[in-house]
């Protein structure tokens, strides 16, 4: 793509400076009034491209378990998505278009997502009721993303709920600390994390994904309610905050069947 179609010009000013502090690594959203390069976020919702995808992806874990590398494929893409989308959403109080019809990302060599590209720049969520806040991240992006990717794969629902969970859960708490947080501008999110249902008294899926159990030196370990899977393939093993490392320590803690 060229640089003349991707450009920063229509986007609030404020929005290059997300990418900050916790955050200084992640490339940039872009925007594009042009039809962009990158793959559709719609088409992940195609099983035969969805499948050619985590086959691809695949490649670098020996097409190890699928279930195991579609939450590995996962895991990268919903860690840049919620990253992004909830910087702008607790940091500049913005609701950026997340909806997998309304965006286009950007992939490395085996498939990984790595940035993304929007049509427009969203619009202010001051007029928006707080249990909505984040339906557009919710509703238009993780719940039929997950759905492809249970489906296709024959994983859990859980893991993807529980994969994105981890990500949101660290990113409202890190990002009160970027530059450009106001004192509380995490209080919805950790708000939503403890709240055990949505709009319409929905069931939520990010309800409480992360537990803190008393660690060494007294500091609090980290660790997942549910299981990654990633362990299915053998030469991976556990991740550092893995349950299934720490079930002496309590009963909630797992796999999702």
């Amino acid at each position: 793509m060229s640089q003349q179609a991707v450009t920063d010009h229509a986007l609030p000013p404020v929005l290059p400076q997300l990418y900050v502090g916790p955050l200084e690594d992640l490339a940039p959203a872009r925007l594009c009034n042009a039809e962009p390069d990158g793959v559709m976020g719609a088409t992940l919702l195609t099983p035969a491209c969805l499948d050619e995808l985590l086959t691809h992806f695949g490649r670098r874990y020996g097409h190890g378990d699928r279930r195991a590398v579609a939450s590995l494929w996962s895991k990268w893409h919903f860690s840049y998505v919620v990253a992004v989308g909830l910087a702008a959403n607790l940091l500049l109080d913005r609701d950026l278009p997340l909806a997998l019809d309304s965006l286009h990302l950007i992939q490395d060599q085996e498939g990984q997502t790595t940035g993304m590209i929007m049509r427009h720049a969203g619009s202010p969520l001051a007029m928006r009721a707080n249990s909505l806040r984040f339906a557009t991240l919710i509703d238009g992006h993780l719940t039929p993303l997950i759905e492809a990717l249970a489906n296709l794969s024959g994983a859990s629902p859980k893991v993807f709920w529980s994969n994105a969970g981890n990500y949101f859960e660290y990113f409202a708490h890190t990002l009160a600390d970027h530059p450009l947080a106001l004192p509380n501008a995490n209080a919805s999110a950790l708000a939503l994390l403890e709240s055990k249902t949505l709009s319409e008294g929905r069931r939520n899926p990010l309800y409480r994904p992360v537990r803190y159990l008393s660690g060494t030196d007294d500091k609090p370990q980290r660790v997942r309610r549910l299981c990654c899977i990633r362990y299915l393939i053998g030469e991976l093993g556990y991740c550092s905050n893995c349950p299934l490392t720490c079930r002496s320590r309590g009963p909630r803690y797992g796999v999702a069947s």
